[in-house]
């Protein structure tokens, strides 16, 4: 294990490397470590690459607390969940918790 690549991002990868605005960086990866460990409830929903951007994963606390950084590839949020003995889904299969919505909308209200 090369110490710029501590969470497997490029070997995780795959063979397909694709042009993004930027790449999943180790940092993207420890911000949500730092999420998972700071909240109560944190569930990861992994969000397919898309033309623009990397595959992502969302953090989503039980009160719908959310952040979203780049991972590289499914592999690697997985691989964390498991270290952190945390749930991981699909977000094209389960969708986004109605929790999030709701945390959202509060902070909507909130802000007007």
């Amino acid at each position: 294990m090369r110490w710029r690549d501590r969470y497997g991002l490029r070997r995780l990868r795959g063979p397909k490397i694709a042009k993004f605005d930027r790449e999943a960086t180790d940092s993207d990866v420890e911000a949500l470590i730092a999420f998972a460990k700071s909240r109560r409830g944190v569930e990861f929903y992994v969000e397919p690459e898309t033309f623009a951007t990397d595959t992502t994963a969302m953090a989503i606390a039980d009160d719908g607390e959310w952040t979203r950084r780049r991972v590289g590839s499914p592999a690697v949020i997985r691989k964390v969940a498991r270290d952190l003995a945390l749930p991981v889904y699909d977000v094209q299969l389960t969708g986004y918790p109605a929790r999030m919505r709701a945390y959202n909308e509060r902070r909507k209200r909130a802000e007007s």
